[in-house]
Formats: structure tokens, sequence, C-alpha cells
């Protein structure tokens, strides 16, 4: 976040609504001096959640876009990333799932990435796996979601399957940043993803119907799962849990 910046826009925004500082520090319930410091790039002189509220009040979005030794910021999030879609793979394998990681798809103009979409012939069960390590824009990781949801059908006809079961899950690390960021919009997600980790562990374990859910999920992968990434990978089925979550079938477009 520029703080320079930040302050410009706000500055800005708030002058092209026709207000003056003290009516938007009356909108916020913050007092004026503090819209002065945001406006002069001094935010860090306030907290980011006074800074947010402001900016929010004006309809304008404040990302942070953290930066650490330069590219090696991305090298630990990329390693951070491989590691979640390897645990993932390592407990779904387990059960007895085809998985291929990275799955990538390209439907009528439409592409992207599946982090892990598992397939179990003898429940002809679908399952497509999106991984976050962090969730800078909800909407957007939502968003993605659908769109996969969505395409499911096809995906599946191009491999030559037919599910009677389908589940999308989000996977999170077992953080409490995770938990907490749930927890703060827990409205949206108990209406996108109203399953959490043991609905969604148990339908892995006896897959039935559709399931939309969170998976809270350590980060302490300690095999090869990963071996072969990009193909096929099976392991033998172990003992399976009993559930039963939502019935229905594969959504179609």
């Amino acid at each position: 976040m520029d703080d320079a910046q930040l302050g410009s826009t706000i500055r800005a925004v708030r002058i092209k609504q026709g207000l003056t500082q003290a009516e938007l520090a009356a909108r916020v319930g913050v007092s004026r001096s503090i819209v002065s410091l945001i406006e002069r790039g001094r935010g860090e002189e306030t907290t980011l959640v006074t800074i947010r509220r402001v900016a929010a009040s004006l309809g304008v979005f404040v990302a942070l876009n953290p930066h650490w030794r330069g590219a090696d910021l991305a090298r630990l999030l990329d390693y951070n990333h491989a590691a979640l879609v390897e645990a993932v793979v390592e407990r779904i394998s387990a059960a007895g799932w085809t998985v291929r990681p990275e799955h990538t798809f390209s439907i009528w103009g439409e592409r992207g990435s599946i982090d892990v979409m598992a397939w179990l012939p003898a429940a002809r069960a679908l399952a497509l796996v999106e991984c976050k390590t962090s969730l800078p824009d909800l909407q957007d990781a939502l968003s993605t979601m659908d769109k996969k949801r969505r395409l499911a059908p096809e995906i599946a006809r191009i491999e030559g399957w037919d599910p009677t079961a389908f589940a999308s899950v989000l996977v999170l690390p077992d953080s409490t940043w995770a938990r907490n960021r749930v927890r703060n919009s827990n409205a949206i997600f108990d209406a996108a993803l109203p399953a959490r980790t043991v609905e969604v562990r148990c339908w892995i374990g006896a897959p039935s119907g559709n399931l939309r859910g969170i998976w809270f999920l350590p980060n302490d992968s300690t095999t090869n799962a990963m071996r072969g990434r990009g193909g096929l990978m099976r392991v033998s089925s172990r003992r399976r849990s009993q559930a039963g979550p939502e019935t229905g079938r594969l959504p179609t477009r």
C-alpha cells in the first residue's frame, strides 16, 4: 500500500463526491484530523482498520501489496502453495482417488488451472479443489471457483467421466489468519461454501451427492505424493469414513 497514493486517492474521491474532510469524518465516526492525516500520506500514524473504514465509506478498496526481499517472496509463496497442494494430494490419494494436480483446461474460450482435480470411479465422484495460502480478494477467489464449478460437467465429459457426485472445495491452511478470514466473512462463506473440514473429509471418504465447502488443512505433508506431479496418481484405498452430506447430481450449465 502506497500511503501517498492512497491519500491522494481519498482526497480526490472525497472532493468528487462533494464532501469536506469534516463531513467525511462524521460519516465514518472519526476526527477530521484522522482524515487529514490519511490524505497527506501519513497513514502510519493511524490504524489500517481506520484507513479501510474511511476508504470504504467513499467506495474505495484498499489492497495491501506486501514486499519482501524482491523475488524471494514469490518463491516463498509458491513453495507454501505447492506444499498445501501436496498435502491435499497425499490425503485424497490415500482415500483411493485418481488425482491430477494443476490440471489445466480450455473450454469455450475460458481457460484456467485446477489445483487438484480428483476422480473416484467406484463412486462416480468428481472433486475440484482450490488451494489458497492467502485471500487478498475474496470475491475473485469465489468467482473463480464458481467458474470452475459451472464448467465441471464439460471438464468431466472431456475426461470421459460421468459424475453423480461432485464437490467444490476451498483448502486453506489450518492457521489463525485463515480461520479469522473465514470468521470475519462468515455470512459470505456460509452461503458460498457451507460445509467445513469434517464434512469435507467425510465426503472424500464416502462421496455422495454434491458438496461445497472449506477444508482447513495442516501444511504438514511428509511423503512424496507429488512425485510425478501433473500426471495421474493412484494409491490403494484405505478404510473410508461414513458420511452423508448433501444429495443431488453434478450441477449442469
